[in-house]
């Protein structure tokens, strides 16, 4: 595919998103094509279960390459490599792998997630699932797609009937909090699911697979992406008491369910980490 130029201006979200799927459609053909023979070249980075694999931090300078090829006056934040570019007010928010543990043990949730963030607000994201030939798009205030199938989330959903998608830390005491919190979610919920990226639960969410997602601890690069496909699909996306979502707490479901599950959620003190 040969892109247009995209070093004007006056690029709209639609464009963005056009030059953002198209690496992110890359980087998967690499990791899906690379990992098979990948080496034993692990790393651990904040705790011995948070790992990094080779692929990605190849996947990240891929990402980057491409971006800075097309785009060498903006930002770049990513996972591995950190922030880093120019001033362009354009910023590219990357995780190369987001379920790298997925990746690593041969298991289908895992995604390269980019978004694009224009004056500080994300105007476009891209959501690649490889191993399930899924790519997720969205452009701020048009909606979001998967393939060309428009994206609505579940409404309507009691709190009793709902799927409720979650995950976990790399840090013992916070699994040992979180562990108490689901304790507490699970009676009152249709049932959990654990599917171990914060990208492919939002995504799923927008989708109508899960009803509603909850989960402390996650980056911008894991939600910048996902969370706009999320939106554009009805759903709210915020962290509790009103605060807007961050590594301190993530809450997103559909009008009606999400003031039911913050309702629960809240005096159960998710954010604590002891």
């Amino acid at each position: 595919m040969t892109l247009p130029d995209m070093t004007g201006p006056d690029m709209t979200g639609a464009d963005f998103l056009r030059l953002a799927e198209e690496i992110a459609r890359e980087a998967g053909d690499m990791l899906l094509a690379k990992r098979p023979t990948m080496s034993g070249e692990i790393e651990t980075k904040s705790s011995p279960t948070d790992v990094v694999t080779a692929l990605d931090k190849a996947s990240e300078e891929l990402i980057r390459e491409r971006v800075l090829a097309a785009r060498p006056g903006d930002r770049i934040l990513g996972e591995e490599g950190g922030e880093e570019g120019g001033d362009s007010g354009v910023r590219w928010i990357v995780d190369p792998i987001d379920g790298t543990v997925n990746f690593l043990y041969g298991l289908p949730d895992w995604a390269v997630s980019i978004a694009v963030e224009v004056n500080g607000e994300v105007v476009a994201g891209v959501v690649n699932v490889p191993q399930r030939g899924e790519v997720y798009t969205a452009v701020r205030g048009e909606g979001a797609w998967l393939g060309s199938g428009r994206l609505r989330c579940n409404t309507g959903v009691p709190l009793a009937q709902a799927l409720v998608a979650t995950g976990f830390g790399y840090f013992q005491a916070r699994r040992a909090v979180q562990g108490e919190v689901v304790a507490q979610v699970l009676p009152r919920v249709r049932d959990i699911r654990r599917g171990g990226s914060c990208a492919v639960d939002l995504c799923s969410l927008a989708a109508g697979r899960v009803d509603a997602y909850y989960e402390r601890g996650v980056n911008q690069w894991d939600f910048a992406a996902a969370g706009l496909v999320a939106t554009e699909s009805g759903a709210r996306l915020e962290g509790l008491g009103g605060r807007p979502v961050s590594p301190d707490f993530a809450l997103c479901a559909a009008q009606g369910l999400f003031e039911e599950l913050h309702a629960l959620l809240a005096p159960l003190n998710p954010e604590r980490d002891a």
